[in-house]
């Protein structure tokens, strides 16, 4: 069946007479008898009562427009979902953020994606580490990561957004804490609160670069999963942090954070996502996230 039967046959249903609805489908009258006599042929039903004034429906008439009228929203709303998903407009993403993004980035962010893409149906993990964010980039546990690169593993396109200067954060009654700003061998035999080691997290590799570059052996005491507990040791005052400037929107009681000196004490912020995922949907989503980071 033709869905133009459907259209052809609801406007003659609704306006009850053929010419009228002949104009109201920019058609001629005679053609139009011919469809719905065709389509009464097909369906072996009479749909319509005619006579020389106007068009009564029979009672299947009447229920075949109920349903006809149901099935023609139907494919109305697929063409407009279909439309709306080739522009990129619908859809479910998750986005992972790395700890020291998760509270300066993503308030913000999350905000501007649903203004832009309010029918995107977003989820969001903060405090993932690099290396977990790639493995879920690869398992489709996440759709986008905002990470530290590098990102090894498999094939992924990664846009760097920017590079953050790194800053020291220190127990608030540390004499460190008085200084106006700190150079790397100012860390010198400081207790060192840094991330895990064993998650392989780049801002620990970073970290101890810095430190081994300036000729500082580092003294680690603690090694801690997210950035918000390893901020939460240092207010303890159990030793200093070297992390990215984006922590300092962490604020607690008991840190203050230091600018770190050297023209190298950067840390680039990047979105990567696997390189084989073309959606509409997530191309948007990386083009706001790259226009507004």
């Amino acid at each position: 069946m033709d869905l133009r039967h459907l259209r052809y046959f609801v406007a003659v249903a609704e306006e009850r007479h053929f010419g009228r609805a002949a104009e109201r489908l920019h058609m001629a009258q005679p053609p139009l008898s011919q469809q719905i006599r065709q389509l009464e042929t097909e369906l072996g039903v009479e749909l319509l009562h005619r006579t020389t004034r106007r068009v009564d429906l029979t009672e299947a008439g009447r229920a075949y427009l109920e349903r006809a009228r149901a099935v023609l929203a139907d494919v109305d709303e697929a063409a407009h979902h279909a439309r709306r998903v080739a522009a990129g407009s619908v859809g479910h993403l998750a986005i992972g953020c790395v700890g020291s993004a998760t509270y300066s980035l993503l308030p913000a962010l999350s905000r501007r994606l649903t203004e832009e893409l309010p029918g995107v149906d977003f989820s969001f993990r903060g405090e993932m580490l690099a290396p977990d964010q790639v493995e879920a980039l690869r398992t489709g546990a996440i759709d986008v990561a905002l990470l530290r690169p590098p990102a090894v593993g498999f094939s992924l396109t990664v846009h760097t957004l920017r590079r953050d200067r790194l800053v020291v954060a220190v127990p608030v009654e540390h004499p460190l804490a008085r200084r106006r700003r700190l150079r790397v061998a100012d860390l010198a035999g400081e207790d060192l609160i840094v991330h895990s080691a064993d998650r392989r997290s780049v801002m620990y590799d970073v970290v101890l670069g810095l430190l081994r570059d300036a000729g500082v052996e580092p003294h680690i005491r603690h090694e801690v999963g997210e950035t918000s507990t390893l901020v939460t040791l240092v207010a303890g005052g159990l030793g200093v942090a070297v992390v990215p400037e984006p922590v300092t929107a962490l604020a607690l009681d008991g840190v203050v954070y230091l600018p770190l000196a050297g023209a190298d004490a950067r840390v680039e912020l990047a979105v990567a996502h696997r390189t084989d995922r073309s959606e509409p949907h997530l191309a948007r989503t990386v083009g706001i996230i790259r226009a507004t980071i």
